[in-house]
């Protein structure tokens, strides 16, 4: 597991090794987009060569097996194709295997309405550094990379995500006030907090650091621990419920907080479903409260056994 690669972190600086750290599958839908269309071979050229990016190159210095690799999608929508800038919507997702179950958690799904750049087929996707800007393209791949792999260490170790959550920022900056598109994503404003800058200034605000250590107890000591205590892995989950309630009144609609529900809800009822009729009642209260647009499906928690 990967919990034995945390422990030799300060050894891995040393150590060279091929592993990669990301399995992502790209898919890219052109359907809206009559003129994409006529040009399917540009968005085959383009899947391959994100695909190649995200996934053979290293991320880090961690050794990951083969069979550790995180899982990844990510669902790229055209919008629209403007003679070489495209613009689009993307669904990115990760997820992580539960201790002794045949089941993998999603730990990050996230809907970015703010992306456009530019390519031409047979264009090479490159990239110096987190500190460098040569395209929004590998910008914004580059962000979600560190993005998916703070997620998973996070999950693995407290905040043990961050050096990646910081190396994400650092894009960020860097993207802020370039030449090249700004399509919103980069974008510091009051106006917009559900996208790329926001979803990093709350990973990365102290303001938030009781809910990284919650969602390291959630999936190591709530769903690692499932297997072998039901009842006692829903309890240690249920017990950090009020912190989300607590993070989400202090910053209503964060979007870390957002997002974390975009990734659990069915496995959230899925998990009080089978609790105490007070379990539900308190996690449903709890839910309700964070996210009331949901509130008939968290109804499931007591309509499900």
């Amino acid at each position: 597991m990967r919990k034995i690669v945390l422990l030799l972190f300060c050894i891995l600086t040393v150590v060279k090794s091929p592993s990669q750290e990301l399995n992502c599958a790209i898919t890219i839908n052109s359907d809206q987009v009559a003129s994409a269309n006529a040009n399917k071979s540009l968005f085959s050229t383009l899947t391959k060569s994100m695909m190649e990016f995200m996934n053979n190159r290293r991320w880090s210095e961690m050794t990951y097996a083969s069979n550790e690799r995180i899982e990844c999608n990510i669902n790229m929508v055209v919008k629209k194709v403007d003679g070489d800038v495209i613009t689009a919507d993307l669904q990115v997702q990760a997820k992580r295997p539960v201790y002794g179950a045949n089941y993998k958690s999603t730990i990050f799904n996230y809907k970015d309405g703010y992306f456009s750049f530019k390519y031409k087929e047979l264009d090479q996707l490159e990239m110096n550094g987190p500190n460098s800007f040569s395209s929004n393209l590998t910008a914004v791949l580059a962000y979600y990379a560190y993005i998916i792999i703070g997620y998973d260490m996070d999950s693995f170790s407290r905040v043990g995500g961050s050096p990646f959550f910081t190396l994400a920022e650092s894009i960020v900056n860097a993207a802020q006030g370039t030449d090249g598109y700004n399509d919103g994503g980069w974008e510091a404003s009051f106006k917009n907090t559900k996208n790329r800058y926001a979803l990093i200034n709350n990973l990365n605000d102290e303001a938030f650091k009781k809910f990284r250590n919650f969602f390291y107890e959630y999936h190591r000591l709530g769903l690692d621990e499932m297997t072998s205590n039901a009842e006692n892995a829903r309890a240690r989950i249920a017990a950090g419920l009020p912190l989300l309630r607590d993070a989400n009144r202090a910053r209503p609609s964060s979007i870390v907080i957002l997002t974390f529900f975009d990734a659990k809800d069915d496995e959230l009822i899925n998990i009080f479903s089978k609790a105490s009729t007070k379990e539900k009642a308190d996690a449903l209260e709890i839910l309700t409260d964070i996210n009331p647009t949901k509130s008939t499906r968290y109804e499931l928690i007591n309509k499900t056994q």
